[in-house]
């Protein structure tokens, strides 16, 4: 059950939605379920003789009963209260009971009190209803609404209980302002796909993503193609901001402008200055240079920064765990900006839901986090990503990884109690697992068709490898999807002078495979990342023999960290390696 409180100026006009047809028609029998005093209220969609203006007269009333000067300037506050998707629908007696709830909770109207403000619940739906009231008491006074969203959310979470209905996630004050009605309803009057405010948010958050500085963030900005005002102190220093879209207008004609702290709470001036202050190292800023036009290189050289993240998210420093969480946001914008067509849309969608997951009420240290600011400049300075190729291959690699992020930060979240933060990394998971099986599925066919042309022999010698190795499993293995990208990827290896065995047995000290839904894909990416090969299978090329490299100390485990393949579901690669 979700209530969504904003205020406005005019009594009649939301009067006048509330009970007209919709902007689809999809408004039926719009009709007052409760009322202040029922007796006091006509009702236009129940009583013929009953008019719009007569309604909204008796609640404007106690409003303009105060001398002009004392009215608010937005005397109207309007809450929709809707039930969850799935839920059963309320009765009108039910829906009575949860006006009165929550106008209590809020402090617009207590219970015996008789100077309360005037209000009333509007149903023109099956799933939800709107309460309007007026901001002055019937002695003149404003009412007690201090924090009446927070206090209104806390009942609705009462009822949920009570009821039966599905108990939502408990806010905790962090998130994004979401869009108000009016804003809503302007994106859908001017054909845009969205609110400006979420358009903003997001183009923001991507000009900080690549940004090595406040002067640069800024020129981010405008290059972006939105208005931009920057507030300076006389000595010339910014003291903060404000952008709008290019053609957003209000009533007046003026530019409809939005702070960054209005846009997020992490977003003002004053918190982008602290993200920023622990700078980008001048090794990560020349590396970056390197990357110009090579999207495949920045994204393989950023998986190490994420898995190290990873790790970091896995411990038990809070302060650490939320940077690396805002530093793998941070990353995440940078990918999404620079995706090819074919995942664009699910990454856009997995940046922005783990953009809630970013914010919490445990401060982050931004110093610690150079390396994954480091790698997002890198991503956005090669610039966008083909999808082909080894450019497929290693986005694949990196979004594998990002999966494995977004799994424990929702451990890390849930283990705090950070439930709405918790559901929002789930959700980017769920993205992400998207995105990568689309950028994955060229390298992934070429796997496979490499392990159906090797030999018999061949093949059934990578079979009792892993029968050795791996007893337990083997059966399934070889009756697996994965298995002939997995016997491809074993070739790969051995060509590069790495015995099979020995690789096998490092990727299962990785950590146990009694998790994974599938034993093939998790072993292709462990062992392509520890035999170091390209991306693209058919790059691989054959070497000198070497042995195999000891593993480096940040990868050997925490719990988490292995278990991509269980949140992936598909038969891609979990993370190919690379050679440098």
């Amino acid at each position: 059950m979700v209530p969504d409180i904003s205020t406005g100026g005019r009594t009649y006009g939301l009067l006048a939605y509330l009970y007209g047809p919709g902007r689809r028609d999809e408004h039926i029998d719009p009709h007052l379920v409760t009322a202040w005093v029922p007796e006091l209220a006509p009702d236009p969609g129940r009583d013929g003789a009953a008019t719009l203006k007569q309604l909204a007269d008796a609640l404007d009333l106690p409003v303009l009963a105060v001398p002009e000067a004392r009215r608010p300037a937005r005397h109207v506050w309007h809450c929709p209260v809707r039930t969850a998707p799935g839920d059963r629908y309320l009765t009108d007696t039910e829906w009575s009971e949860v006006a009165r709830r929550i106008i209590h909770a809020a402090g617009i109207a207590e219970y015996g009190d008789d100077k309360a403000c005037r209000w009333v619940a509007v149903r023109h739906a099956d799933d939800h209803i709107h309460i309007v009231a007026t901001l002055k008491r019937e002695d003149g006074r404003s009412p007690r609404r201090h924090q009446d969203g927070i206090r209104a959310q806390a009942e609705c979470r009462k009822i949920e209980k009570e009821w039966g209905l599905q108990i939502l996630n408990k806010g905790d004050g962090t998130a994004a302002q979401r869009p108000t009605s009016a804003e809503r309803a302007k994106a859908e009057r001017t054909g845009r796909p969205e609110p400006a405010r979420e358009t903003l948010r997001e183009h923001v958050r991507q000009a900080l993503a690549g940004a090595a500085d406040e002067a640069e963030f800024f020129h981010r900005l405008t290059e972006a193609g939105l208005r931009l005002e920057v507030r300076c102190a006389p000595s010339g220093d910014a003291l903060g901001y404000k952008v709008a879209l290019p053609g957003d207008r209000n009533r007046t004609g003026q530019p409809i402008w939005f702070s960054g702290s209005r846009l997020a709470p992490d977003l003002s001036l004053p918190q982008i200055c602290r993200r920023l202050q622990g700078g980008v190292s001048e090794d990560s800023l020349s590396s970056t240079e390197d990357f110009a036009d090579r999207p495949a290189h920045a994204r393989r050289a950023s998986v190490n920064a994420v898995e190290q993240a990873v790790t970091k998210i896995a411990d038990q420093d809070d302060a650490s765990g939320a940077a690396h969480l805002v530093g793998v946001g941070v990353v995440l914008d940078a990918v999404a900006q620079t995706a090819s067509t074919s995942s664009r849309e699910e990454l856009t969608k997995a940046a922005r839901a783990f953009e809630r997951a970013t914010r919490s009420h445990i401060r982050a240290e931004h110093a610690d986090h150079r390396a994954l600011r480091a790698a997002a400049r890198g991503i956005t300075q090669a610039g966008n990503a083909l999808g082909k190729g080894e450019d497929g291959g290693t986005t694949a690699m990196l979004l594998s990884t990002l999966v494995l992020a977004a799994i424990a930060a929702t451990r890390w979240h849930s283990a705090r109690g950070h439930a709405q933060q918790a559901a929002a990394a789930r959700q980017a998971a769920e993205h992400l697992r998207a995105a990568y099986r689309s950028a994955a599925a060229t390298t992934m066919s070429a796997m496979r068709n490499h392990g159906r042309q090797l030999s018999t022999p061949q093949r059934d010698r990578y079979a009792q490898a892993i029968k050795d190795v791996l007893p337990e499993h083997a059966d399934s293995v070889r009756r697996g999807p994965g298995w002939e990208a997995l016997a491809a990827t074993l070739d790969q290896a051995e060509k590069a002078g790495h015995h099979p065995e020995d690789l096998l047995r490092q990727a299962i000290e990785r950590r146990e495979l009694a998790t994974a839904d599938s034993v093939p894909d998790v072993l292709v990416w462990r062992l392509r990342h520890i035999a170091d090969l390209p991306a693209t299978p058919a790059q691989a090329p054959t070497l000198a023999p070497r042995m195999t490299p000891p593993e480096p100390s940040h990868l050997v485990d925490a719990p988490i960290r292995s278990t991509t393949s269980q949140y992936l579901d598909t038969d891609n690669p979990r993370r190919p390696g690379h050679r440098h």
